[in-house]
């Protein structure tokens, strides 16, 4: 452990470590010290692992909680033989084109349209473009925090509806497979506002996978969720990744959102691997349809009148 070194990336967030062999398990010490690390700096940053097996991607992703399994996702976006993995890449896979070759092109947390948003992720990128393929994490404690009281009073007790149909771009992939997601993953409400079950702070769940705020009317909510998104996604709350080869970045997903831009050829392969863990918090399968249009409420209002 006297090698381990924890490296500022952001003042947001963001830290790199270094001086640490992943192909080997971590003893207790050090992975307190590194878990430690990434209860503050929310996004961690290991470098020089292409090597890795899947089976070393997957021990050492346990040492951050217990794995998902995927059954939220499609069977054949997951790595033969390691359900434990999800494959995002733009690589054709069995001779069709991937299904996650355009996977978390909009800001999101993950999994939120699930019962169980995940804990964390450890994503490993294997192979990338020349140039661009970033990933942006934003921190959503930051971006609470930072709200007026009387605007957390406001939200203090709202809840929101994720839905899957949301994801950017799954409409371009195979009908089946979205049918299959469709029914995987009904829509669920969450609080807009968690609290960390680590650190007690309370973060935003924010993102451009939420429908509308129940209680609300449709203008209402967008327009409130607007507001949230474009203060959640400020510059300053922000911290963008550049990846390597052989990098794993390992988030904290209970309050962070983030985002994969498509600022690469994409002629060009970027495939990475993903091991997920399971969180704490449940949500609820939403029973309500969506919000109430303006038109709506007058025509309400008029047969009260």
């Amino acid at each position: 452990m006297h090698d381990l070194q924890i490296t500022p990336l952001g003042y947001a967030m963001g830290a790199e470590v270094t001086g640490l062999d992943l192909t080997k398990p971590l003893d207790d010490l050090t992975r307190r010290r590194v878990y430690d690390a990434w209860l503050k700096h929310v996004v961690l940053v290991f470098p020089g692992n292409a090597h890795l097996t899947p089976e070393q991607h997957i021990a050492f992703s346990r040492n951050f909680g217990e794995l998902d399994t995927h059954e939220s996702q499609a069977p054949e976006t997951l790595l033969e033989g390691n359900r434990e993995i999800l494959v995002v890449s733009n690589k054709p896979r069995a001779g069709r084109p991937s299904q996650t070759r355009n996977t978390g092109r909009n800001w999101h947390t993950d999994l939120s349209y699930s019962l169980r948003p995940a804990k964390a992720a450890a994503l490993l990128c294997k192979e990338k473009p020349a140039v661009g393929g970033d990933t942006m994490w934003a921190n959503l404690t930051m971006a609470y925090e930072t709200l007026s009281p009387k605007m957390q009073a406001i939200i203090a007790d709202m809840e929101a509806v994720h839905d899957v149909t949301l994801v950017r771009g799954l409409n371009q992939r195979d009908p089946a497979l979205v049918a299959d997601m469709r029914r995987r993953n009904p829509p669920v409400v969450h609080p807009m506002v968690r609290v960390h079950p680590e650190t007690g702070r309370k973060s935003l769940l924010a993102g451009e996978r939420v429908s509308h705020i129940l209680g609300l009317t449709e203008d209402e909510s967008q327009a409130l969720l607007g507001f949230l998104n474009q203060h959640a996604t400020s510059p300053e709350f922000v911290f963008r990744h550049r990846w390597r080869v052989g990098d794993i970045v390992l988030w904290d997903n209970r309050c962070t959102c983030h985002v994969a831009l498509p600022d690469f050829d994409q002629t060009q392969p970027r495939h990475m691997l993903r091991c997920s863990m399971k969180g704490e918090a449940e949500g609820r399968l939403a029973e309500a349809g969506p919000a109430a249009t303006k038109e709506q409420m007058i025509q309400t209002v008029a047969s009260l009148s």
